[in-house]
């Protein structure tokens, strides 16, 4: 069924229709229905005007009758079957009938007042599908944030959740880690995961462990511990000793108020990009035994420990896929997360390897949509659909889509809403999804605009790869200092205490752009039939994902002439001050909706250094408008 976003494994049509009464009743002999019921009943009031009333004495009659049927085999599956005299949904689990009822209400979305009748038997690819958010690099979600967004991805079958977690947490031992970052208390890591567990999701923790520890690693208190201070712009650098046995305790302290409050059985400990590993404190055992066999050292030792705390260990495969010789030596319960976020990726079929092994594997794609304002959009969707095809023929346990927010995050969490959906697609049912008409489908079943809405997404998704190869370069431009070699403004820049902050030197993104695209970016973007106004009675957080789909494309809008400027001015011709005054002013103005979007959905955390590092280009520019 190409009308429905997340498609079904088997339909089957039916003669006839059914057509929503002026008081739809709800019919269910479990308690535990009423959230996924209510849920339509409110779906069948925003869209239909319909009343709901509900009835829970056993499985009687009604509009939609939900029933437990051993026979529908499978712990997600279910039967959902429409007729002339009502809907009829059976499963043999609550999960199943509330996949059901997710089902059913895409069906409204898709067909309003009149359903046609069908019978659809339905169950997922893969048993574990999962959304990672980075919450460690600046932009902090509120807790009711990460509630609303729980409730869509588990509205596409998603049932796994985790959020990056460096130092956004407060601990009781090591206080000072969480300091200045707007971090989660135990109390917060419990709401989530409370409501993660009304909607069938599981709260998987993920701490970066070992690699990634730039910011604990910044604190004199903890510097000793670094395997070699001072690499890539840190005092710490960006990782633990490995061969330290302090470094560890560090992490068992960490780890011991952390993962108790989790009741997944998984942990992910990520250990991903150990960028100095061998080549600092540990470099004489890597000398003797080799990095390799450094690094398989340290996590058997955590798995270990992650054993005793009732954890089953995953991991990011990158650094092991270096190492084969080494895979068959993991414990055959360590669960490798093999990620590539190119659509053609080369370690996408080296999942094989994992698998050949006897090891468990997830897929990991991602959304593109970090170090970009809006997203590589045809990489996202190649990256996800070639991962999902590969972990299928190998067998995989699972997809665990990533979504990241490398230098301070200022990617809206809106324009990910595609990526998330379209991995759930394929995690669901990859053989169902048409990827050349999806964005046509997501803008008609989450926005109720499936024409002038999918054609927008789709040129903003282009903008990234169309100015640059490398499609991170709007994103970079946009506050990249325009003056060159290093000055006065360059080190303000690089002052700027943004979580992942630039390197000693600015990646130099300005003059990558290719004039006539950047022309063509702007005025493309600029069209004001662009971006289609909201469609009545949609809901607060889609209204919010629209405005954060309109700032994304200003911002890239200002990249594009930042860059033009930029390369006018390096190649040392004239630059009115007119136009860099008005860039400054146009950029002023963004700031205040930038900073308008973040408090509406995000805690303060780096929000006042994304706004500095704005501030500095706006004042760039009229610093350059008075020498003119």
């Amino acid at each position: 069924m190409n009308s429905l976003l997340i498609p079904v494994r088997k339909h089957r049509a039916l003669s006839g229709s059914f057509t929503w009464p002026a008081t739809v009743r709800l019919c269910s002999s479990r308690d535990v229905d009423a959230l996924p019921l209510d849920q339509l009943a409110a779906d069948l009031k925003r869209l239909l005007q319909r009343r709901s009333s509900r009835c829970w004495q056993g499985a009687g009659e009604g509009d939609v009758v939900i029933r437990r049927d051993p026979a529908v085999r499978g712990r997600e599956a279910y039967r959902l079957t429409v007729q002339p005299d009502g809907v009829e949904i059976k499963a043999s689990t609550d999960r199943g009938a509330y996949y059901a009822i997710q089902t059913l209400r895409d069906l409204v979305v898709a067909h309003g007042a009149t359903l046609p009748c069908c019978r659809i038997d339905d169950s997922p690819d893969f048993e574990r599908r999962g959304v990672y958010y980075d919450v460690a690099r600046g932009k902090v979600p509120h807790v009711e944030t990460l509630k609303a967004l729980i409730e869509r991805l588990a509205h596409w079958k998603l049932n796994e959740f985790q959020i990056y977690i460096k130092n956004t947490f407060t601990w009781r031992a090591h206080p000072d880690i969480g300091k200045g970052f707007s971090s989660y208390t135990p109390q917060d890591i419990l709401d989530i995961q409370a409501h993660c567990r009304l909607h069938h999701m599981r709260f998987v923790p993920s701490l970066a462990t070992l690699s990634h520890n730039e910011l604990i690693l910044q604190l004199p208190a903890y510097r000793h511990l670094a395997e070699k201070p001072g690499v890539h712009g840190w005092e710490g650098g960006t990782m633990l000793c490995p061969t330290d046995p302090k470094a560890f305790r560090l992490t068992q302290d960490l780890y011991n108020e952390f993962v108790p409050l989790f009741e997944a059985d998984d942990i992910n400990v990520c250990c991903d990009e150990p960028w100095e590993l061998g080549q600092g404190r540990s470099k004489r055992a890597a000398d003797r035994i080799g990095r390799g066999r450094v690094y398989l050292n340290y996590l058997l030792k955590l798995h270990a420990f992650c054993a005793k705390r009732g954890k089953r260990m995953n991991v990011w495969g990158d650094i092991v896929l270096k190492y084969p010789e080494l895979i068959p030596e993991f414990p055959k319960d360590v669960v490798m997360l093999n990620w590539d976020y190119a659509a053609k990726g080369t370690r996408i079929p080296e999942t094989l390897k994992f698998a050949d092994a006897g090891l468990p594997v997830m897929v990991c794609p991602g959304t593109s949509s970090w170090q970009r304002h809006g997203t590589d959009l045809p990489n996202a969707i190649g990256n996800v659909s070639n991962f999902a095809r590969t972990g299928r023929r190998c067998g995989v346990e699972g997809m665990l889509n990533t979504d990241w927010g490398d230098f301070g995050h200022r990617n809206p969490l809106g324009v990910s809403l595609h990526g998330y959906a379209h991995g759930a697609a394929h995690a669901w049912h990859g053989h169902g999804v048409d990827d050349a008409t999806f964005t046509q489908t997501f803008a008609q079943q989450v926005f109720g605009d499936s024409g002038a809405l999918a054609d927008a997404i789709r040129v903003l998704g282009a903008t990234a790869g169309q100015v640059h190869a490398d499609s991170r370069s709007l994103y970079h431009a946009l506050v990249e200092p325009i003056r060159l070699p290093v000055n006065r403004f360059v080190t303000r820049f690089r002052r700027v205490s943004l979580v992942g902050h630039y390197p000693d030197q600015f990646p130099n993104m300005i003059s990558q752009g290719r004039p006539e695209a950047l022309e063509d970016v702007i005025d493309r973007l600029t069209s004001p039939t662009l971006w289609p106004d909201a469609t009545a009675n949609l809901p607060e957080f889609e209204t919010q994902a629209l405005a954060d789909y309109r700032l994304a494309s200003a911002m890239d809008v200002l990249a594009a002439e930042r860059s033009l400027i930029g390369q006018s001015h390096r190649a040392g011709c004239k630059v009115s001050p007119a136009e860099l005054n008005g860039w400054a002013d146009a950029m002023t103005d963004l700031m205040a909706g930038f900073e308008g979007l973040w408090c509406l959905r995000f805690r303060p955390s780096k929000l006042a250094d994304n706004l500095k590092l704005m501030r500095l280009a706006a004042e760039e520019c009229r610093q350059l408008a008075g020498r003119s």
